[in-house]
């Protein structure tokens, strides 16, 4: 895809003014000792969508920071790309296609919704433990590898949910035992160095399990049946909907969406157990000890609550959330013992993007690279090439989250004590 010069131009002056306003504006709020917290993000946006009238409104007002601000000048700037694009390349579907665009959109959105979800586990370990768990992707596999024993070797036939529910069990077990053999020592004084060891203790747990896997497994691909399929409904022709259909297992609105069924039912349980989760969390004693953990593990101890045991369930409960999201994905993708490093390295950048700690942060990150990888990847008119290209939409979303916001969209919210944990 080759654009004309044009593109290229106005490309590289919106990055030359992005990188002067991060600079400018980071400066001119700590002269004024200003939170320049979220100063690089806010000038590079102004820098790139309204160029040097930007970076000299924020110099002269000096706004307070805030994500009203933040995100109106990230959507201007969304806006002019897109606009730019489409005089560039005015035959590329994205800009030809509105039924292609919709569609992009509406499938983002949903693997996004499932991306933000595992996600959600590793924040969730994060904001109780102060420890970033590198067997997350791994947790991932075991879901769905134990799915598809469950269901296609050692009970064939049986009802998929009794294959999700053993591969949740099995993933919560081992969370928990290997937090209170591994992990517990840290937080009674009996490792010199509680962070390189959970890193160190993290990725020894995620070798393990891949290659004991794929010892009893071996390594060629396995797949589940798909749980549900949409049936074929026969309506009437005066009561005919237009806007709802049913192809080949796949949902079609409008007729122009098409949603495949295993997409659509893993997003579906997923934002049923995201409810469920925010109700733990919120409205029981249990997830109210777990976050009195995360804000002051010895206040939480002298109140009568056991850190230990919070931080067990928490690690359990991380790894079954990554365990539930293979489980319910099994059925859509080929499995392999190597299948959870691409999706831990989604949750990586998820996370960082929404904010180490921050539970929503976590899900609304998982949307945002969803979409981000939908629109790059159906906007390339190569679709091998497009492919090929998805890793790489994480790492530049994560590089400039890192340049602009280290903090992330929504900072630590949990996680605001772990320094103190250990």
């Amino acid at each position: 895809m080759e654009f004309p010069a044009l593109f290229w131009g106005i490309v590289g002056w919106m990055i030359v003014w992005a990188v002067a306003g991060s600079i400018i504006t980071r400066r001119r709020y700590l002269s004024r000792d200003l939170d320049t917290s979220n100063a690089n993000f806010i000038g590079a946006m102004a820098g790139a969508s309204l160029g040097p009238i930007g970076i000299a409104a924020i110099w002269a007002k000096t706004p307070q920071t805030s994500g009203h601000l933040s995100v109106g000048l990230g959507l201007l700037t969304v806006l002019i790309v897109a606009v730019t694009f489409s005089f560039a390349d005015p035959e590329n579907i994205c800009v030809t296609s509105g039924s292609f665009v919709a569609s992009q959109f509406v499938n983002g959105l949903i693997i996004g919704i499932i991306y933000g979800f595992m996600a959600l586990g590793l924040s969730l370990i994060f904001s109780i433990l102060g420890v970033v768990s590198f067997a997350h992707g791994e947790f991932y596999m075991i879901g769905g590898m134990m799915v598809y024993f469950i269901t296609a070797v050692w009970l064939p036939g049986i009802n998929p949910l009794v294959g999700v529910l053993g591969a949740c069990f099995v993933a919560f077990a081992t969370g928990a035992i290997f937090e209170r053999l591994m992990l517990t020592p840290m937080y009674h004084g009996k490792i010199d160095r509680p962070v390189e060891y959970g890193i160190l203790a993290t990725f020894g747990l995620a070798f393990t399990l891949q290659y004991f896997v794929q010892a009893l497994a071996g390594a060629n691909p396995v797949k589940a049946k798909r749980f549900v399929t949409f049936p074929r409904w026969s309506w009437p022709e005066w009561a005919d909907p237009a806007w709802i259909k049913t192809r080949g297992g796949s949902l079609t609105l409008f007729d122009q969406v098409s949603i495949s069924s295993p997409r659509l039912t893993a997003a579906a349980t997923c934002i049923l157990v995201l409810l469920s989760l925010l109700y733990l969390l919120n409205r029981t004693w249990t997830g109210k000890a777990l976050r009195a953990v995360s804000q002051d593990r010895e206040a939480a101890a002298i109140a009568g609550i056991n850190p230990d045991r919070m931080n067990m369930l928490a690690f359990a409960l991380g790894g079954m959330i990554a365990a539930l999201a293979g489980a319910l994905l099994v059925q859509a993708f080929s499995w392999l013992p190597q299948v959870g490093a691409i999706p831990a390295m989604r949750s990586f950048v998820i996370v960082v993007l929404g904010g180490l700690g921050s539970l929503p942060g976590a899900f609304v990150g998982g949307i945002m690279v969803g979409l981000v990888e939908a629109a790059g990847t159906g906007c390339v008119p190569d679709a091998q090439k497009a492919a090929s290209y998805i890793p790489a939409y994480g790492m530049i979303v994560l590089t400039l989250t890192l340049l602009l916001r280290p903090t992330g969209m929504f900072g630590r919210r949990f996680a605001s004590s772990t320094h103190g944990q250990h």
